[in-house]
C-alpha cells in the first residue's frame, strides 16, 4: 500500500531520544523508497503493453524534449567555463593542446553524468513530487489503490523507464555540448585552432571514460526517479506538505547525485 498514516513518535525528551527517532525515520524513508524502487522494476514486464508505451513517451517528451534548452544552455557554459580556468593556467605553461583533452576528460567522467543530473533531479525530479504529491493530497493516489490498480506500476513504472533511458542520453548529449563550448572559448580566447582542439580531445576520449560517465547517469536516473516518488507518495498537510516535499526531493538528490558520483568514481578508478 502506497497510502498510509504516518508513524506518531512521542515527543522527544533529550537529545539522544531525537537522534534515535530521527535515525529510525531515515531508516524507515529509505526502506519504503527502496520497496517502491523495487517495485517499479518488477513491474518493467508491463513497459511494452499499450497503455505503458504510451506513458513512457510522454515521460520521455516531459522529461526529455522540454528540458533540452536548459541542458543546453548549461552544458554549453559549463564547457567554456572549463576551457577558460583550464586553458589560463595550461597556457601559462605553454601547454594550450592539452585544453581539448582536459575538457574531454573531465566532461566524459564526471561533469556530463553530474550536470545533467543536477538539471533533471531540479527540473523533472521537481516535477514529479508535486504531481504526484499534488495526487495524494486530493486522494487519488487512494482511489486507484481502492479500483485495484498498483500506483507503482501506473505512475512510478513509466517514469522510472524514462528517466533510465533519458539521463544517459542527456549526459552524452552535455558531454558534446560541453566540449564544443571549450572549443569556442579555446578559439576566440586562448588562440587554439579547431582542429587541434577537437583532434587532441578524441585523441584522449576513452571508452572507459564514456561508460563509466554513462553507468553514472544511469543511476543518478534511478535515484532521481525512486526519491521524487517517494516524497511525492509521502506528501501531507495540503498544499505546504507540497512545497516541502518538493524541495525535500531536490535536496536529496542533490546530495544523492553528488555521493553517489564520488563512490562510482572511486569504485572504476
Amino acid at each position: 500500500m502506497i497510502t498510509r498514516e504516518p508513524h506518531p513518535f512521542p515527543e522527544p525528551s533529550n537529545f539522544l531520544q531525537r537522534l534515535g527517532q530521527n535515525t529510525i525515520r531515515i531508516l524507515m524513508d529509505v526502506g519504503n523508497a527502496t520497496l517502491i524502487a523495487l517495485g517499479a522494476f518488477r513491474a518493467m514486464r508491463h513497459a511494452f503493453a499499450k497503455r505503458g508505451r504510451r506513458e513512457i513517451s510522454s515521460q520521455i517528451y516531459v522529461g526529455g524534449i522540454k528540458s533540452l534548452p536548459v541542458v543546453t544552455f548549461v552544458a554549453f557554459f559549463i564547457g567554456m567555463i572549463l576551457a577558460l580556468q583550464i586553458g589560463i593556467e595550461l597556457k601559462n605553461r605553454g601547454g594550450e593542446e592539452f585544453i581539448g583533452p582536459a575538457v574531454m576528460v573531465a566532461m566524459l567522467r564526471e561533469m556530463g553524468p553530474f550536470m545533467s543530473g543536477l538539471v533533471l533531479a531540479a527540473c523533472v525530479g521537481a516535477a514529479m513530487t508535486a504531481q504526484l504529491g499534488t495526487m495524494t493530497i486530493n486522494d487519488e493516489i487512494a482511489a486507484l489503490e481502492i479500483m485495484s490498480i498498483d500506483p507503482v506500476r501506473f505512475l512510478v513504472m513509466p517514469r522510472m523507464v524514462a528517466m533510465m533511458l533519458l539521463v544517459p542520453l542527456l549526459s552524452f548529449y552535455t558531454c558534446m555540448m560541453g566540449l564544443v563550448g571549450g572549443a569556442v572559448v579555446s578559439n576566440m580566447q586562448l588562440q587554439v585552432s579547431w582542429p587541434v582542439y577537437f583532434h587532441n580531445a578524441l585523441d584522449f576520449a576513452s571508452l572507459r571514460a564514456l561508460n563509466v560517465g554513462l553507468f553514472k547517469a544511469f543511476v543518478f536516473g534511478i535515484l532521481i526517479t525512486t526519491v521524487a516518488c517517494y516524497e511525492g507518495f509521502s506528501t501531507r498537510h495540503g498544499a505546504a506538505g507540497v512545497g516541502a516535499a518538493t524541495r525535500r526531493c531536490v535536496v536529496v538528490c542533490f546530495l544523492l547525485i553528488l555521493i553517489t558520483g564520488y563512490f562510482v568514481t572511486r569504485l572504476f578508478y
